[in-house]
């Protein structure tokens, strides 16, 4: 439950060979476009919510282990994401995260983690922050597009845009044709042998916002891979959310160096 709750935090949780294929748009571009007009096109897809609840189905797995839960996800848009781990109805784990803080406990070790985002991203190997989680789960770029500077290509029906500002890090982000969502975007660090790859399927339209309802994550070190299925159940926004969050009694505080 320990790694579980790690990868987690990724995803917010963080798919094998029997991953889900990205499904592209069945309609081929009739224009080619410049990068600047494809970022310019994704950031007018209306995303504006102040809360969102999602409950999901989660599936983990890694090399050793594979694990069926049910999530539960609360964002206070920029402010807090809260998820709850649960298994046959039972909360066996929390996390919360904010701008500047990371937290989570777990039941079977009674253990829990309070820091920030630079020990928790050196522990998992994958770079974090506040944003790139939050993006993550609703659907958007990890990265904000309008700071980089991309160069542009059509692969089977889909934008494609590379980044070229940086020769360790490899950006790559697949949008699609017709409304420029991204169906899947992936970042590899070649010296730190990782990548992660997130891709994304069955939008859906709520209140004119777009999400998707499943999200796919692979992520890969050297030390192994990881992989988890979110399948969204339910989504509603904008309605009043608690985030209550606080370490039982007893529990055991995970040092990470």
């Amino acid at each position: 439950m320990k790694k579980y709750l790690a990868g987690l935090l990724v995803v917010v949780i963080m798919v094998s060979c029997k991953s889900k294929a990205v499904v592209a748009s069945a309609t081929t571009p009739t224009t080619y476009m410049k990068a600047k007009k494809i970022i310019e096109n994704h950031y007018n897809n209306k995303n504006d919510f102040s809360t969102l609840y999602i409950k999901a189905d989660a599936k983990y797995a890694d090399e050793k282990q594979t694990q069926n839960v049910t999530a539960e996800i609360k964002i206070k848009k920029d402010e807090q994401i809260l998820v709850s781990i649960r298994f046959l109805g039972i909360t066996m784990a929390k996390a919360s995260i904010t701008p500047t803080a990371v937290g989570y406990y777990e039941k079977i070790k009674g253990t829990y983690f309070e820091g920030d985002f630079s020990s928790l991203s050196q522990w998992l190997g994958t770079d974090l922050d506040y944003n790139k989680i939050q993006n993550l789960l609703v659907g958007e770029a990890l990265d904000d597009l309008k700071e980089g500077k991309y160069t542009e290509s059509l692969v089977e029906h889909l934008y494609r845009l590379d980044d070229v500002d940086n020769e360790n890090t490899k950006k790559t982000f697949y949008l699609d044709s017709d409304n420029f969502s991204i169906k899947k975007q992936e970042i590899t660090q070649t010296a730190e042998g990782r990548m992660i790859q997130v891709a994304y399927d069955n939008n859906k339209v709520f209140n004119d916002v777009v999400i998707p309802t499943s999200v796919m994550i692979n992520t890969y070190q050297k030390k192994g891979k990881t992989e988890i299925n979110l399948d969204y159940n339910t989504i509603s926004f904008n309605e009043e959310l608690s985030f209550p969050y606080s370490v039982p009694n007893g529990y055991k505080r995970v040092i990470i160096k």
